[in-house]
């Protein structure tokens, strides 16, 4: 009897491993994310070559990354949408914001990600030079991208907005891009105040530096976090390059808490309560289908559900 009964401890607890196993696999994604100043193209030849930098954008395989110096049908570059571009040869969904009309066309940042946004916006920023603030809402996370002005006073006044922001969202958020500030400067010192993480590593060392590329000796191109934390970091470098652009791009690698873990999926059925979004309003009533709210996540019955 009593090893019998030992036998079905030993069963349980093994089906208890396993169970734990699956489900903390399943709870946790990896997120590969980079920033990347791309000069508009241009290499250190000045030449326009959007396959150089496709092809160090590939290496480092990132699920999101955050351009900064994209030029969209710009006569200096040919004319061409070069985030659209860029994510058709990587395979990837591209955002494109835009700052400053130029010669045609419009010089801002962009988005690349796997994965197509939830919602898009982007917003205006201080600066001698016209700047924004491109935010992606996806389904784990929030993923932002901007370049700072290089005056600090500007720098420094686009901290609330960027604050602000963040506050918004009940994910995740992230933030990366060529902020013109050192590590030991005002701005990067009033981030971490306000409870930003710099997730690369800022650390005095040329393995870490991001600019001038041929040659780095410092460090102004930056990812971090604010609000629901990673998990851990599993890696983060600078990927080494001389060529592409006048900037080395940034990689940082973690491992993410899904915040759709647990949700229930709703899809093309009747529903039976009032379905609200993140900030209370009412979206979908008892009377509406559920496939009429757009894709995001929602509150029904007290719960958050994904509409797909």
């Amino acid at each position: 009897m009593k090893t019998s009964v030992t036998k079905t401890y030993i069963i349980l607890s093994l089906m208890l491993f396993a169970w734990q196993i699956a489900y903390s696999q399943d709870d946790v994604i990896t997120l590969r994310m980079m920033t990347y100043n791309i000069r508009h193209g241009a290499g250190q030849d000045n030449v326009v070559d959007l396959d150089r930098q496709a092809t160090l954008i590939q290496k480092g395989s990132p699920d999101v990354i955050g351009l900064q110096e994209v030029d969209s049908c710009v006569k200096r570059s040919g004319y061409i949408p070069e985030a659209a571009l860029l994510a058709e040869k990587l395979g990837m969904h591209s955002t494109f914001g835009g700052a400053i009309p130029l010669t045609g066309g419009k010089y801002g940042v962009a988005i690349l990600s796997k994965e197509v946004p939830l919602a898009v916006h982007h917003l205006p920023l201080p600066g001698e030079e016209k700047r924004t603030l491109l935010v992606c809402e996806f389904q784990d996370y929030v993923f932002a991208t901007t370049h700072l002005d290089l005056n600090d006073s500007c720098r420094q006044a686009s901290l609330p907005i960027i604050l602000e922001e963040a506050n918004r969202h009940d994910k995740p958020f992230f933030i990366c891009g060529d902020w013109n500030d050192k590590p030991t400067d005002p701005f990067i010192k009033e981030m971490k105040k306000q409870g930003f993480l710099i997730l690369n590593n800022i650390t005095e060392s040329a393995n870490n530096y991001t600019f001038p590329a041929r040659n780095p000796n410092c460090i102004i191109d930056y990812i971090a976090s604010y609000g629901k934390r990673y998990k851990s970091i599993m890696s983060r470098n600078v990927i080494a390059d001389t060529q592409a652009s006048d900037h080395r791009p940034v990689l940082v690698a973690i491992r993410l808490q899904s915040y759709a873990t647990g949700l229930g999926e709703v899809k093309n059925e009747n529903q039976t309560n009032v379905i609200y979004d993140l900030q209370g309003r009412e979206v979908a009533s008892a009377k509406m289908r559920s496939d009429k709210c757009p894709k995001g996540i929602y509150i029904q019955a007290g719960h958050k559900r994904l509409m797909k």
